[in-house]
């Protein structure tokens, strides 16, 4: 099995996530690596860690996903791992809940979104991005 954190996802990736059909509830997992420290583009407070960074993004997101209709359901330090083997475990989970990947899409594309988004770059060295679904939906 072959793991690659993101930053983005690649405009093919998001094409066909925001157009699949299945327009009901989703569930986005969200498995998170900070960098040491952050790195924004105007190189402000590179001795920020990556996790402050990010910790910035996510006081703001939390209206943003509301915004749409969503809601955070989770959110974790990763503190060890029980069952398999990866070679370098994530630092964070996190878990949102969007009506639809229309919503979704409608949030990253505020500008609410959008002014906060540059945190986000700047804490992450990259993350997985897992779209679930309730079973029986």
């Amino acid at each position: 099995m072959k793991v690659a954190n993101q930053l983005h996802p690649s405009p093919e990736q998001a094409m066909r996530f925001f157009s699949a059909d299945d327009d009901g509830p989703i569930c986005m997992v969200n498995l998170l690596k900070f960098r040491e420290n952050a790195a924004y583009p105007d190189g402000a407070e590179p001795k920020l860690p990556g996790r402050e960074a990010y910790a910035r993004y996510a006081a703001g997101v939390q209206a943003c996903i509301a915004a749409v209709g969503g809601k955070l359901r989770f959110g974790g330090t990763v503190t060890g791992l029980l069952l398999g083997e990866v070679e370098e475990l994530w630092d964070m989970v996190a878990i949102a809940e969007y009506p639809s990947r229309k919503a979704m899409f409608a949030m990253v594309q505020s500008p609410e979104y959008q002014a906060i988004a540059k945190h986000r770059e700047a804490g992450l060295a990259g993350q997985l991005n897992i779209c679930t679904r309730a079973t029986g939906e």
